[in-house]
């Protein structure tokens, strides 16, 4: 089956994607900075924190993805730019 990774699926935009994966029938799983929130998917999407400042373990999160959907945007630029100041 293919993995589809939503990031932020806990939170308002990632909760949308995810959703209408799952009634596709798609196996989904988020990155995501709240590891322990609660699941509103009932444990059907599975999570681990996302590492967007460390690109060897973005990309182990990552493996066996098929699909990334990305709603973190706003956020990586600010870590790139963060990183470009030091």
């Amino acid at each position: 089956m293919e993995l589809h990774v939503v990031t932020g699926a806990f939170g308002y935009s990632g909760k949308y994607i995810a959703s209408r994966l799952l009634k596709a029938g798609k196996k989904v799983h988020t990155l995501t900075n709240s590891p322990n929130r609660a699941n509103p998917f009932g444990g059907e999407v599975t999570a681990s924190p996302f590492y967007f400042n460390d690109a060897g373990k973005l990309a182990a999160s990552l493996e066996g993805a098929t699909v990334l959907y990305n709603t973190y945007w706003v956020r990586l630029i600010t870590v790139i730019s963060r990183t470009r100041l030091r």
